[in-house]
């Protein structure tokens, strides 16, 4: 996949390894970390434990890893399309601050449900949470409608917002 978006920029398939793709999920990780820190209150370091363990991504899940890049190679933005049992799930969506409002969340999105769509998905879920509401607005802006928390979800982020895309 080389596909260029209308800003110019390129969303390029890469492995979940890839350098680049490392430091956008360690921008989203900072950007994630400050915007949920309190919100899940006191609780046992056990139940913290479990949502990491739901919130982790296994290598061997996934189906594939997209970046964008700018026009000098930059990357720009980034999201994971895996296999959660027998359902497709979009993962780590994130645009770098400097490259936000030129649509590469948007690009991203349509790149992963294309490749989900072309191998065979009937439908893809996502989950996200009340303190992502550009991400809330962006998802449904695309088409997807709300559905009730889903695990590995339901039990340790019960106020998940969670939406599915029917093809």
């Amino acid at each position: 996949m080389n596909e260029r978006t209308s800003t110019g920029s390129r969303i390029l398939e890469v492995a979940w390894d890839d350098p680049r793709a490392k430091t956008l999920r360690q921008e989203l990780d900072a950007d994630l970390g400050a915007r949920y820190d309190g919100f899940h209150g006191d609780e046992p370091a056990e139940r913290r434990a479990a949502r990491s363990r739901a919130l982790a991504m296994h290598p061997d899940e996934i189906v594939a890893t997209l970046i964008s890049v700018d026009a000098d190679g930059t990357p720009t933005g980034h999201v994971i399309l895996r296999r959660l049992g027998e359902e497709w799930e979009i993962k780590r969506l994130v645009v770098t601050a400097a490259a936000r409002g030129r649509g590469l969340a948007r690009a991203l999105m349509t790149a992963a449900l294309d490749r989900a769509r072309t191998d065979g998905a009937e439908r893809v879920i996502l989950q996200t949470g009340i303190p992502q509401p550009e991400s809330v607005a962006l998802y449904e802006s695309l088409g997807f409608t709300r559905i009730p928390v889903y695990e590995p979800y339901a039990e340790t982020m019960p106020r998940s917002i969670c939406f599915a895309y029917a093809f």
